[in-house]
């Protein structure tokens, strides 16, 4: 078993990346996790992580700060305490609005680390 604090974990950020979103990569494969990998995001206020697109799902559950999810032709609120579902090669981006950042839990296939 193994156990992280997020206080523990120094914030990275993936090629392609606006200043104001950084990432914790919680548990992934170099922890030996071989199925999926445990990120945090924090998106400050005003910023938008890239509209992009990928081959596999994730998951993603809003833990603080209010925004929107973009998909192509949608723009979907969300508030903490919701998640959010994103299907194979759906184009989309997190858009923190308000004067609060917004952080979420996303969880990927291990083996698709995600790069921008």
């Amino acid at each position: 078993m193994i156990i992280k604090h997020y206080s523990d974990v120094k914030p990275g950020t993936y090629a392609g990346t606006p200043d104001g979103v950084q990432v914790r990569e919680m548990i992934t494969g170099l922890d030996g996790a071989p199925n999926f990998s445990l990120r945090v995001f924090d998106v400050q206020p005003g910023v938008s992580t890239p509209f992009h697109t990928h081959e596999h799902e994730h998951e993603v559950f809003i833990l603080e700060g209010r925004g929107t999810v973009r998909t192509e032709g949608s723009q979907t609120p969300f508030k903490p305490g919701d998640s959010v579902f994103i299907a194979p090669h759906e184009k989309h981006c997190f858009v923190a609005e308000g004067n609060t950042q917004v952080r979420f839990i996303c969880v990927v296939p291990s083996k698709k680390q995600c790069s921008l």
